[in-house]
């Protein structure tokens, strides 16, 4: 079972291949007095009065966001069959990293006291994602599953399209995501008008190398959990080997069919069972759950 309830909740998240625009690279500027020219195989001076210069980097980014906000706040219980082993939390935080406008998106996962006795779980994931661009600038992991630990971070240059981890720096595309900035990118997505297999194509970073996570649409259902009843619309991450979490089963999301696409439930169907996340407590949201049904 090592891995399953990570996998369940951390399946939350998608990567985005969904971008406007593309960022820049750094170019270096030819010396100011000189514009390189090919003439009988000579360098001729650049033309009086003319000066060369590095072109401008391209302005990052603005995504519209309503989905989410700062002060989010949502609780899950993690079921095992019929056992509730673990809790899970997801926040959203208001900050600012390097001069921009950002939020802090932590994920907790925390097995029950009594689950620590057979495999105790507490892991950590925190991403910084920019406010205006919907794209993160670092990502921290902090695995504890047993006996097992884990600690990897990545620092996003999304200006220079670069990753730098630990282990070096590693070429990334234009925007690219981590696990859980994915996700939070994937909730402001309109599904509207999506038919049922319908896919959206994402990325993710992890490590040292960028992997594809298509998402399919499987269409929409009312669910009821702890924290009331919702309409939802059902997607399915389709998981590949390699990546963050290797394909343990099919993975189902629900979330709310509405402007917020709340995640409300995850279940994994796996050889041995069936995991679960559902929904228990939501505060902060970024405006009405029109997607809540009330008595």
């Amino acid at each position: 079972m090592k891995g399953v309830l990570i996998v369940a909740l951390s399946l939350f998240c998608h990567a985005s291949g969904q971008d406007s625009g593309v960022a820049a690279r750094d170019t270096l500027a030819p010396p100011a007095t000189f514009r390189s020219s090919v003439h009988d195989g000579c360098c001729l001076p650049a033309a009086p009065g003319v000066v060369d210069r590095a072109p401008e980097p391209e302005p990052l980014r603005r995504l519209p966001n309503i989905a989410y906000t700062g002060g989010e706040y949502l609780k899950y219980d993690v079921h095992y069959s019929f056992v509730t082993a673990g809790d899970a939390y997801l926040t959203v935080t208001d900050t600012v990293y390097g001069g921009r406008k950002c939020h802090i998106v932590t994920f907790t996962l925390e097995s029950k006291p009594f689950f620590d006795i057979f495999y105790k779980v507490r892991d950590r994931y925190r991403t910084i994602i920019d406010a205006e661009g919907l794209f993160p600038w670092r990502f921290e992991q902090q695995i504890r599953e047993g006996g097992y630990s884990r600690d990897f971070a990545a620092e996003f240059d999304q200006r220079k399209n670069v990753a730098k981890t630990g282990d070096g720096e590693f070429p990334i595309p234009p925007y690219v995501h981590d696990i859980i900035s994915a996700f939070y990118f994937a909730r402001t997505v309109d599904y509207t008008g999506y038919r049922p297999g319908q896919r959206v194509e994402l990325k993710n970073f992890y490590k040292d190398s960028t992997y594809s996570l298509p998402v399919k649409y499987k269409g929409r259902q009312t669910i009821e959990v702890d924290a009331g009843t919702f309409d939802c619309i059902i997607i399915e991450p389709l998981i590949t080997e390699g990546g963050l979490f290797k394909s343990e089963g099919k993975i189902y999301l629900w979330i709310t069919d509405d402007d917020r696409k709340m995640p409300v439930k995850v279940r994994t169907d796996i050889p041995i069972g069936t995991v679960e996340s559902e929904l228990t407590e939501f505060r902060g949201i970024n405006g009405p759950l029109k997607a809540i049904i009330h008595d």
